[in-house]
């Protein structure tokens, strides 16, 4: 067994539940670290002016200045982010989820910043990107206190055993959950709170969502997705391409045949260009509004 991997009874917690919380798995020191680079980072990309490769901006600025939502592929960008994706402490966690070969598949840094913070609607991960099984976790390390005020996680629990619609009538992918979710079929939302420096593990399937922050805390929040070495990209279009030059094999033989198993994945049409989740969602919600339909929300739509 690993130095730092999970218990049986965390690991059967996961397999039921499709999540995981472990508290502080990362100390005041490394989390420092992060903050300074992030400083660093914003401040460099907004004043040289073409930061569309590193960051992404919430759409209205805040008190006149643009505010970001997003660092794009943080893993790529700063050896202190590597640290994280890369610790022992949480590499032998991944390990015990998903066994001793595994790659990152992609990284993501979101802020939700005081008073600001997009909405995430309901969603889940692998719709984003289908591969040949549902061997992958996400892992989501807070870099602040995680509180219902500030727009913590919130997850439908043992709803990771099958895929949720997130295509629209005419087949395009919606980046969201179209599926009826109202009527508590599938239970109550379960907020994830959790001090800084925690790691949220959770099921690519498992459905989650987060609130704006309507706090005066900001919360940002690292995030990883880990695939196991068997598990291999589906085809959906050249973003599919895009998304495999940044793969890293972090432990293990590298596999040479491909595992098939979980939910039969769904590959969706993709509109003409690559966008992120906020702004596909966003169209999605405007479409439905438009044309007089309700769709799944954390919020009244």
């Amino acid at each position: 067994m690993s130095k730092y991997g999970l218990t049986q009874e965390q690991i059967q917690f996961y397999k039921t539940e499709g999540y995981l919380v472990v508290e502080r798995l990362y100390n005041a020191d490394d989390l420092q670290r992060v903050y300074q680079t992030i400083r660093d980072m914003t401040q460099k990309a907004l004043a040289g002016g073409d930061f569309s490769k590193i960051l992404e901006l919430e759409p209205e600025p805040v008190d006149g200045e643009r505010v970001p939502r997003r660092i794009y592929n943080p893993f790529e960008q700063h050896e202190n982010f590597r640290a994280v994706a890369t610790d022992p402490r949480l590499l032998d966690k991944i390990e015990s989820l998903i066994g001793p070969s595994f790659a990152l598949q992609h990284s993501k840094l979101n802020m939700k910043l005081a008073k600001v913070g997009s909405l995430v609607d309901w969603h889940q991960d692998l719709s984003y990107f289908p591969h040949t099984n549902d061997d992958l976790v996400t892992t989501l390390v807070y870099l602040d206190d995680a509180t219902e005020q500030n727009g913590c996680l919130q997850v439908l629990p043992r709803h990771h055993t099958h895929l949720f619609s997130h295509w629209t009538d005419d087949g395009q992918f919606a980046g969201m959950i179209t599926d009826d979710l109202d009527g508590g079929r599938f239970g109550r939302p379960v907020p994830l709170a959790a001090p800084a420096g925690s790691a949220i593990f959770m099921h690519c399937l498992t459905p989650h969502a987060s609130l704006p922050n309507r706090s005066d805390k900001s919360r940002r929040t690292l995030i990883f997705e880990y695939r196991a070495g068997d598990s291999f990209p589906i085809y959906s279009g050249p973003q599919t391409v895009a998304s495999e030059s940044l793969v890293h094999h972090l432990r293990g033989e590298p596999a040479r045949f491909a595992r098939f198993g979980g939910p039969r994945p769904y590959v969706p049409l993709v509109r003409k260009q690559t966008k992120s989740l906020y702004q596909l969602q966003a169209e999605t919600k405007a479409k439905a509004a438009a044309e007089g339909k309700k769709l799944p929300s954390l919020v009244a739509n």
